[in-house]
């Protein structure tokens, strides 16, 4: 009788741990091993036609953001209960377990068709209304920060790990006409391409969850704005707030045409033209670490000479976007030719007229 009373109670305790455990709407982190599917890490719920983050995911936005084929992006950061991440240099050094999630889609029209549309900045994602390809994590492991590309199925119930990387055929609809073009979801390699900011010998790093880039307000519903560094403090994920000025965006089109270049130069180029970065011996910094504008490429010529350099002297003429090399290969697909070499199948005309701008307005010349 005794027995059977405490094997009634162990048979409640059990069933309560596994009503818990089923309602824990926490991700989960994985240290070792690489889970063939997105749903594993719990970090989103799908369900009624509708995808969104776990309440206990944070959903964040770069002041800048890099340009991919005009695919919107829903970000979200993550931190083990009890964690914080601290300051190292200024810098954020996120905690092992800490997991980032950037999830590429793309709204559809009432055809169910590709749109380039303005980025409503939304947190859940009607599936009927939106196309989600991609869904990459960035997840900080005891042995250092480790890549995972998912893609979507076509069904768009489940995405699954392709370490290989895989593209995706896409008709863009704009005002202007249809955007034909292969979206690449990128390898492991080439995650770490742009992830790597010091070379050779560097680490994996987040590009966009950084101190420089969050210290800005964002809100989803534009109401209650807040620096997004107070958020992660108020939310117990940071312990200091980093000393440095608000970050500008180069889409505030209040800035002047020269902080709005820089800025956007800064996150699409800076991570390789940086002065321990890949492209180091180009002599070309691009992440506002330049002394002198020479090393802006102002009047700078090419390292290498070739096709890439589309026959034209100088990195930038002052007054001159059409005789610029740097206008030269952001306004170009070819596979040899166009910058940045990573992320992009389509030319982002935005940017290209943005930079075009700033070179007419350059002083100087670079007459001998």
């Amino acid at each position: 009788m005794i027995g059977s009373f405490w094997r009634l109670i162990a048979t409640y305790i059990f069933i309560a741990l596994c009503i818990t455990a089923c309602s824990d709407s926490s991700p989960v982190f994985y240290d070792s091993g690489t889970p063939q599917r997105l749903s594993e890490w719990n970090l989103f719920d799908l369900s009624n036609m509708e995808f969104s983050p776990v309440e206990a995911s944070l959903v964040f936005r770069p002041t800048n953001q890099l340009f991919t084929d005009y695919a919107h992006k829903l970000r979200t950061l993550w931190l083990p209960r009890g964690e914080q991440a601290t300051l190292v240099d200024g810098e954020f050094d996120y905690p092992v377990g800490t997991i980032l999630s950037k999830t590429f889609y793309y709204p559809l029209n009432a055809n169910g068709e590709p749109l380039k549309a303005v980025d409503l900045g939304l947190k859940t994602l009607n599936l009927r209304d939106n196309l989600i390809v991609e869904t990459r994590l960035l997840v900080k492991r005891t042995d250092g920060w480790t890549a995972f590309p998912y893609v979507w199925n076509d069904e768009q119930t489940e995405a699954f790990l392709r370490v290989a990387g895989a593209s995706k055929n896409i008709s863009l609809k704009s005002d202007t006409g249809t955007l034909d073009f292969t979206y690449f979801v990128p390898n492991e390699n080439q995650c770490s391409a742009c992830h790597v900011t010091e070379h050779p010998d560097g680490e994996m790093h987040p590009l966009g969850a950084i101190a420089s880039q969050l210290n800005a307000p964002f809100s989803l519903d534009d109401t209650n704005l807040l620096l997004q560094t107070k958020i992660l403090q108020k939310k117990k994920w940071l312990k200091t707030l980093p000393d440095i000025e608000e970050s500008l965006s180069w889409m505030d089109e209040s800035l002047d045409t020269d902080t709005r270049a820089l800025a956007y130069l800064n996150i699409h180029c800076g991570h390789c033209h940086n002065p321990n970065g890949a492209a180091d011996t180009s002599a070309l910094l691009l992440d506002g670490s330049h002394d002198l504008s020479i090393n802006l490429g102002v009047c700078k010529p090419p390292v290498a000479a070739g096709g890439g350099a589309g026959d034209l002297l100088y990195g930038l003429v002052p007054g001159a976007p059409e005789e610029s090399i740097l206008i030269y290969r952001m306004d170009t697909t070819a596979p040899d030719e166009m910058m940045p070499e990573l992320g992009r199948s389509l030319i982002h005309s935005e940017g290209v007229e943005l930079i075009s701008s700033w070179v007419s307005q350059l002083p100087g010349n670079c007459r001998q």
